[in-house]
This record gives C-alpha cells, structure tokens and sequence, in this order.
C-alpha cells in the first residue's frame, strides 16, 4: 500500500481484500490473478509481492474464519501496543535533552 498514490488506496485496498479475506487457500490463489490483471499496468510491483507473500499465508486459510478474525485483532492491538511503547520511549529521550538531570 505504501506505493499506490492516496487517490486509489481504497479500491487498491478492497482488491486485496478479496485475496486475503478468501475462504479458503484455492480461493486466495486465484485472486492474485485478477488483481495483477487490474492493476499491473499502474502498479507493477504490487501483485508480484502479493503472490509471494500468499505462500506464507496458506497454513492461515486453513484456519476456521472466527479464529482467522481473532488473530487479525490480536495482530492490530500488538501493533499498537507497539506504536504507544515507541512514542513513550521517544518522549522520555527528548524530556532529558531538554530537561537534563
């Protein structure tokens, strides 16, 4: 996503979508064509790193969609948790270089 201009990340977005939210890894392989199809001439790099990446994400498709949607929760509140302890860390360096002990 960090490659498609602003104006068409949402649609860029929903295409994807149709890969990784498939129901079942045959689905999902399928999808990446009609993506590249849609999209290789404006976004050529996108559709190749897709078809790589969904070999990874097999085992995932055979997981039950319930757990598929707890583990994507699980994924964003880590990555939050992420982004809070960065900020909190980066606030605590700049509060000694203005204020030094």
């Amino acid at each position: 996503m960090n490659f498609c201009a602003w104006k068409d990340r949402k649609v860029v977005a929903a295409d994807l979508r149709l890969i990784y939210g498939s129901a079942a890894a045959d689905l999902a392989s399928a999808e990446p064509d009609a993506f590249e199809e849609k999209w290789a001439e404006k976004y050529p790099s996108n559709a190749p790193v897709w078809r790589r990446g969904l070999q990874k994400a097999i085992p995932f498709f055979a997981l039950d969609p319930a757990i598929r949607k707890i583990i994507d929760t699980t994924d964003a509140v880590e990555r939050l948790d992420h982004l809070i302890r960065k900020s909190i860390k980066t606030l605590e360096i700049n509060r000694h270089v203005r204020d030094p002990v």
